[in-house]
């Protein structure tokens, strides 16, 4: 992943490729099959069933989310009910079996078209360089972190048997873990680590980045995104220290948000507000319920405008900048990944649902909706009417003043890993049918 490497075709995988793009063809094609055999038994009330299902369904969430009272209520039962009801039809007018054939034929065309596109990417050469163990390494440690991985995985003896300096924070005394990363440089650190969240991994990454340091991350926080990122075993974060004695350099983007660090992302709007609350890190479904009605559609509710390069954005509900794009929006939500660290842009994903309608408009026709907005950028401007807006940088609640001026710095950082390491899997590209006909019938191949 490191910065410099080439892409490599590989002939056999192409050619898979093209077998199971043909497949997803070939699946597409049997599920219009089954509609036009279908349709004097009600094919077409299977499909217009299913999409008013969704519809129905988009519109109850809105309803609950965005409403109290007896509109949440109602928008629970509608959201809850709208399945059912498409069930119950099929089954009354003896329609299960078509639309039980519809869905598999459309679900074998959307797994083999994902495996196509998997295999069409030209797979990166290892940008990873060899590095000699460090001498004086210093870790930072939240034992609080992940629940309290740093004691449950004896992180701190394993760190000082393979001969580095802890610095173990007290939970009971905020830290200023920036400062303690650069005192540790001048006492001679030669590497700079912490085991905890992507919050304070990003503080001490700024500090090796601007000392030109290796960075080890120890993943011991809750979700761990950026160790997700970079390959290493999120299930045991002992492993991480590995690297302390056999381990490889790789050299990522670091991201900046109006002069503070992130590895991940920066949101603006109705996310950021929520976690301003101190009692969503104990309830947070609970919080953002209560929250939602109030920064959707409540009176002088804020928006945003962003100007992304050269592209304006106007009265956004929520906006999310993050280091480097991820492969799709629908993924933001957890699991998704980026595909690369070190690619030199941001990626940006903008939110605007005014209404039920709309909704249901983004339920079904996904990134292509109206409401959402995918970009990748060099810089991203952030305003609002107000002088100062509530910020979340890598999950962490601040304010900041405006305009918010979010930008990347390529290379910046020296991330040092295992050699042996679990690695990135292929990320699951967005269908994309127009790059399924291509593969399937000899189309170019990405190469770069």
């Amino acid at each position: 992943m490191g910065r410099g490497g080439t892409r490599v075709a590989d002939s056999d995988g192409s050619g898979v490729a093209r077998l199971l793009a043909r497949l997803a063809l070939l699946a597409v094609v049997g599920s219009l099959l089954v509609l036009v055999l279908a349709v004097g038994e009600g094919g077409l009330l299977v499909v217009g069933a299913g999409l008013l299902g969704l519809v129905a369904c988009a519109a109850g969430v809105w309803w609950f989310v965005a409403h109290r009272g007896a509109v949440r209520l109602f928008g629970a039962l509608v959201a809850a009910a709208a399945p059912i009801a498409v069930v119950v039809l099929f089954t009354y007018k003896g329609l299960w079996l078509t639309a039980v054939f519809l869905c598999l034929c459309w679900a074998v065309a959307l797994l083999c078209a994902r495996a196509a596109l998997r295999r069409s990417r030209p797979e990166r050469s290892s940008r990873a360089t060899p590095a000699s163990p460090p001498g004086r390494p210093v870790l930072i440690m939240n034992p609080k972190s992940g629940g309290g991985k740093v004691g449950r995985f004896h992180l701190v003896e394993r760190a000082e048997g393979l001969g580095a300096r802890v610095i173990l924070l007290d939970p009971d005394a905020p830290a200023d873990v920036a400062e303690l990363a650069r005192e540790a440089v001048a006492g001679g650190a030669d590497l700079l680590g912490v085991a905890g969240g992507d919050g304070t991994q990003a503080l001490v990454a700024a500090v090796a980045a601007e000392h030109d340091l290796p960075f080890l991350v120890v993943s011991a926080g809750t979700r761990n995104h950026f160790a997700m990122d970079l390959g290493l075993d999120r299930s045991d974060p002992s492993r991480c220290l590995d690297a302390l004695t056999d381990g490889e350099e790789l050299r990522i983007d670091l991201g900046d948000v109006s002069g503070r660090a992130f590895v991940n992302t920066v949101s603006f709007g109705v996310y950021a507000d929520v976690v301003q609350h101190p009692e969503y890190r104990d309830d947070k479904t609970g919080t953002a319920l209560a929250m939602m009605p109030d920064l959707l559609l409540g009176d002088g509710v804020g928006r945003l405008d962003a100007r992304v390069d050269d592209t304006a954005l106007s009265s956004q509900q929520a906006l999310l900048i993050s280091n480097n794009p991820y492969v799709s929006p629908d993924e933001l939500s957890g699991s998704g990944r980026r595909s690369s660290l070190d690619d030199g842009e941001l990626g940006v994903v903008g939110i605007r649902v005014e209404d039920a309608a709309q909704a249901a408009d983004l339920a079904v026709r996904g990134s292509q909706s109206t409401g959402l907005t995918v970009m990748s950028a060099q810089r991203v401007e952030v305003t609002a009417e107000t002088d100062e807006i509530p910020v979340a940088v890598d999950g962490e609640a601040l304010r900041m003043p405006t305009p918010v001026v979010c930008t990347l710095r390529p290379g910046a950082l020296r991330v040092l890993v295992p050699r042996d390491r679990p690695g990135v899997p292929v990320p699951v590209p967005p269908v994309r049918w127009r790059r399924i006909f291509a593969l399937a019938f000899g189309g170019d191949e990405e190469t770069g």
